[in-house]
């Protein structure tokens, strides 16, 4: 196969989780594979250039991309969600054209915001890859050809944090993610306050920009901070004691999320709290590989319960490892996406 991938960003989190780990399995199996990033990142400006000219050379850089793909004749265009983060869909529509296949990847429930315009392109796409199934469910009432392929990490990226040393006598309960994420520490604040006066533990946030903090109570609790880096996020993450992944119960967008800050939480063999919205409670089994509180008690309890007993944080964190290996790994689910693209051409050539 010849595919053409259209990236929203190479940091962004959906190349870098459904994008790019693949790509490198398709390489090696002998598929020819060209990356097209947006330039600036699909959802970023350059602020010494201004938000407007970023959006015009974000737009140039597209039309580069699609005059390339129209010369060098590739048998699937696969888009990253969407190509701009607005209404507009005539860009999609135009590498449809160019590359004969369109495939439309979703992790996100990225529809909510243009409903109309997701409606088309969910019409037009030939194949649609859904990180969830509840994805699934909404994409298949305009296309039934679609495929899960849950968000994933390659797990040669991943090495297990070390549980063989000494426990710490002060835990690392950590949260990582992009900084308009941060916002959710919300819901876990107060009983990470009052679990703070009964055990010693330090909260490790790794994030571009912590200030949303500011608008928290976190009174009493040890607070640090890195800012997030591809180099040293492996590192970051082996910290870590207990990942925290707390989400909104009662919002639409969250409960289509693909869970991926927890997988990488229990790829690294570290037990997750997180929020039983969307596939969290299917990616964590409830006092198997951590907890999934719904309301602050349970919050308290699952706290209490993980800093309390060292032991239990390594039992359930190595059978989230287990998990991962099964089930998000890109070694586990790459053979879905490749038959399915293969599928594809077979279908268009019959």
């Amino acid at each position: 196969m010849k595919i053409l991938f259209l990236s929203s960003g190479k940091q962004v989190p959906s190349s870098r989780f459904r994008i790019r780990p693949y790509v490198r399995l398709f390489e090696a199996d002998g598929h020819t594979c060209s990356v097209a990033h947006s330039f600036p990142a699909k959802y970023d400006y350059f602020p010494w250039m201004g938000f407007r000219p970023s959006q015009l050379l974000k737009r140039s850089v597209r039309w580069w991309h699609w005059l390339k793909a129209r010369l060098r004749h590739y048998d699937i265009v696969y888009i990253d969600r969407e190509i701009f983060d607005n209404a507009s869909s005539g860009m999609e529509d135009r590498f449809r054209d160019a590359c004969g296949r369109l495939v439309l990847d979703i992790d996100d429930g990225v529809f909510l915001r243009y409903p109309e315009k997701f409606i088309h392109l969910f019409r037009t796409a030939d194949l649609v890859v859904c990180g969830n199934q509840l994805l699934v469910q909404h994409v298949s009432e305009f296309n039934s050809n679609t495929v899960h392929v849950p968000t994933s990490v390659d797990l040669n990226e991943y090495p297990l944090r070390d549980w063989n040393s000494q426990p710490s006598t002060q835990p690392i309960v950590g949260w990582m993610g992009t900084s308009g994420n941060l916002r959710y520490l919300a819901v876990a604040a107060e009983a990470l306050r009052v679990v703070a006066g009964e055990f010693r533990f330090r909260l490790h946030i790794v994030a571009p920009d912590i200030s949303v903090l500011q608008t928290m109570d976190l009174s009493g609790v040890s607070l640090s901070s890195s800012p997030w880096n591809a180099s040293s996020e492996q590192h970051e993450l082996r910290q870590f004691e207990i990942g925290l992944m707390p989400l909104f119960m009662d919002q639409d967008w969250d409960r289509y999320k693909c869970g991926a800050k927890l997988i990488q939480y229990l790829a690294t063999g570290v037990p997750g709290i997180a929020s039983p919205v969307g596939v969290n409670h299917q990616i964590i089994h409830h006092a198997e590989s951590g907890f999934t509180p719904k309301t602050t008690d349970e919050w308290i309890t699952a706290l209490r319960s993980l800093l309390g007993d060292p032991n239990l944080r390594r039992d359930m964190g190595l059978r989230g490892r287990r998990t991962v290996e099964e089930l998000y790994s890109v070694q586990a689910n790459y053979p879905v996406l490749r038959d399915a693209l293969l599928n594809l051409l077979h279908q268009g050539s019959s």
